[in-house]
């Protein structure tokens, strides 16, 4: 793409609604608009990245056995009160259909996903099943705000898990843990992203969260150095628990650090299908339990994380995975032999199948340079009268200081997908 004909634009002035760190970048690059509190529009940059990163999402829930579907935003007041949330729940959306019909927009979908699967379970013969999607959802927040950290719409992956039995439910969380753990190490997490005990609610004892330390992080949780494991603060003072986890540490050998919540996963027992009298037949034909588990990641919070985490004082810095672009070229001052050479450039990575977004605009060379560092596509490729001296272009990774020089016809070997990151 030509970044003459995109259609937005990046901007040197910071947004004075939103002062989050992710907010600030991704709406000065031209990665997302505000239309309100907690509500965006994701511009064709901003939903590269979050195709890009629900990519991955669906690549690691098919591999251990995620099944996409998509199920209605739009939900009837009757399953909600089947499962006695209609009230409780704070965060619905609630407003009157035609026929003066009380309805939702789904903030998750366990009223919706239980009789839906379940209606396909007679014996233990179609057991275990496991659903995901990746939709829209909706949540009356309060105090919507941090960009794409906490909104009233934003997307999110959701699975649902129905097993026979408790123990074929725990191997399953065990199985989706790892999985969640490559989806962070893929979108540049990996290192700073802690699997995090939390209170369960009303649903078990107690759920794991996966929490991204930074210091801009509105949780509190507690680690112990070189571990991947951590406590939320709203069970820290459970003791007999803490010194399970971490091997009869105590409370003292803690590190109190600030974190962002990017996915989260329940044990939900047979809370939900107990609500909707749903059973199966085992090898005796007697009816037994369904059990339950529920597995979220919000991929705009993930994005917005991304940005928050992974940025400098100049922008963003995103992970190759799921930058925007596989490659930023700039014909530096833009002469004509420059443009000629950026243009050969740019269709030699075009025919490898590499993505690259090219700077050909008539500005100065500052305001160039400045662009990309803010919009900060993971490899950057300059064409300069200084390259073109013994015809080469100069070639930076946005998160590295060093350059190096290659030949422009051998554009071609710098073109080569990233391997994907295991945990």
């Amino acid at each position: 793409m030509r970044l003459s004909k995109l259609f937005t634009q990046t901007s040197r002035e910071a947004s004075r609604s939103d002062i989050s760190r992710n907010a600030q970048f991704l709406t000065r690059a031209g990665y997302i608009d505000k239309l309100m509190a907690g509500v965006y529009s994701y511009l064709p940059l901003g939903l590269r990245v979050l195709n890009k990163i629900e990519a991955i999402i669906r690549e690691e829930m098919d591999a251990v056995g995620g099944q996409e579907i998509l199920m209605p935003s739009l939900q009837p007041k009757e399953i909600w009160e089947q499962t006695d949330r209609w009230q409780k729940l704070d965060v619905l959306f609630r407003f009157k259909g035609h026929g003066d019909r009380d309805l939702t927009l789904g903030p998750t979908h366990e009223e919706v996903v239980t009789p839906l699967v379940t209606s396909f379970v007679q014996s233990y013969r179609d057991l275990p099943k496991a659903v995901y999607q990746i939709q829209t959802k909706f949540r009356n927040e309060a105090r919507a705000k941090s960009g794409l950290l906490r909104g009233r719409e934003f997307r999110m992956k959701d699975m649902y898990s129905f097993h026979a039995t408790s123990q074929d439910l725990d191997e399953f969380y065990d199985r989706v843990i790892i999985a969640y753990k490559k989806i962070f190490s893929r979108c540049g997490l990996g290192d700073q992203t802690l699997l995090t005990y939390a209170s369960g609610g009303a649903f078990c004892d107690f759920s794991h969260e996966f929490q991204t330390i930074t210091p801009y992080g509105e949780d509190t949780i507690f680690c112990l150095p070189q571990t991947d494991v951590a406590v939320n603060r709203e069970i820290i003072n459970e003791k007999s628990l803490i010194q399970d986890i971490f091997n009869q540490k105590s409370i003292d050998d803690l590190e109190e650090v600030k974190a962002i919540e990017v996915g989260n996963i329940f044990k939900l027992g047979t809370r939900f299908t107990d609500a909707f009298s749903k059973t199966y037949a085992d090898t005796f034909g007697i009816n037994q339990k369904i059990h339950m588990g529920c597995y979220g990641i919000g991929s705009s919070r993930l994005m917005g994380t991304v940005a928050e985490c992974l940025s400098d004082d100049r922008g963003l810095v995103w992970p190759e995975e799921i930058s925007p672009f596989d490659f930023h070229l700039v014909a530096l001052t833009g002469s004509e032999e420059e443009r000629k050479a950026a243009d050969d450039v740019y269709y030699l990575i075009k025919n490898t199948g590499m993505s690259v977004l090219y700077d050909d605009r008539h500005l100065k060379a500052g305001e160039k340079l400045a662009d990309c560092d803010l919009i900060g596509i993971s490899n950057r490729i300059i064409v300069s009268s200084k390259t073109l001296l013994d015809e080469s272009i100069e070639i930076k990774k946005r998160s590295e200081k060093k350059s190096d020089f290659i030949k422009i016809l051998d554009v071609s070997t710098i073109c080569k997908k990233p391997d994907k990151v295991s945990a």
